[in-house]
């Protein structure tokens, strides 16, 4: 799976998991923040989307680490993340 994909998966599964009513996939931009200004998710989002790329693509994270804050901080870095991770 090239990247590209994997970050369209990624966005779909963002707003799948989170129930983001008003927010398209394709409205999410690739590099902008998750958290805070960007799509302005929060602690109980960052949970929900964590056990849902775990069941996807059967990754771990680290709980509580500054690693996990860099993985999160927009798609583009979740892509990277389970790239070089995950089963796909």
């Amino acid at each position: 799976m090239n990247m590209t994909d994997l970050e369209s998966e990624i966005k779909v599964l963002i707003v799948n998991a989170l129930d983001l009513e008003d927010v398209k996939p394709e409205d999410i931009e690739t590099d902008a923040p998750l958290f805070g200004e960007g799509l302005g998710l929060d602690s109980i989002d960052a949970l929900e989307l964590g056990m849902a790329l775990k069941k996807k693509y059967k990754i771990d994270f680290k709980s509580q680490t500054e690693e996990n804050r860099a993985h999160f901080s927009s798609v583009s870095t979740l892509a990277k993340f389970v790239a070089a991770s995950a089963e796909c």
